[in-house]
């Protein structure tokens, strides 16, 4: 059993990280919208914010183990990692307005698939982009 988690240790660190961040984004989105009466979309942006932040440092040091030698480097992987959350949030964003005001897809239900989507695609980012292995 130890040496499956250790064969596994990164994705399996990635999933227990990935369920808290997404556990901050739905939290946070919910809050504003149905507690604070914030607009889903902006909501939604609210929440995606929070998470990202919560994302890099959990990703940067328990996920992927980088270390940075100087503070350029820290920075160049906080840039890319923004960078490609932004773009998992665009997508994150057009499939929510598309289930929620196209498909008239609950609110719920909408934030549950994107979270799937998301979460597929920051690994395949974070692991192959922003914290690969310096070779």
């Amino acid at each position: 059993m130890k040496e499956l988690f250790h064969k596994y240790k990164e994705v399996i660190s990635y999933l227990v990280f990935g369920v808290a961040t997404t556990v901050v984004n739905i939290a946070v989105f919910f809050i504003c919208k149905d507690v604070f009466g914030i607009d889903y979309k902006i909501s939604n942006a609210i929440g995606w914010f929070l998470s990202v932040l919560f994302a890099f440092f959990t990703n940067k040091y328990f996920v992927f183990a980088s270390q940075h030698v100087n503070l350029l480097a820290f920075f160049k992987e906080m840039i890319l990692f923004y960078w490609y959350r932004i773009l998992s949030f665009v997508i994150d964003m057009a499939l929510m307005v598309v289930m929620i005001e196209w498909l008239h897809i609950s609110d719920f239900w909408a934030k549950m698939v994107t979270q799937v989507v998301v979460i597929v695609l920051n690994y395949f980012f974070s692991k192959f982009f922003i914290f690969k292995k310096k070779v």
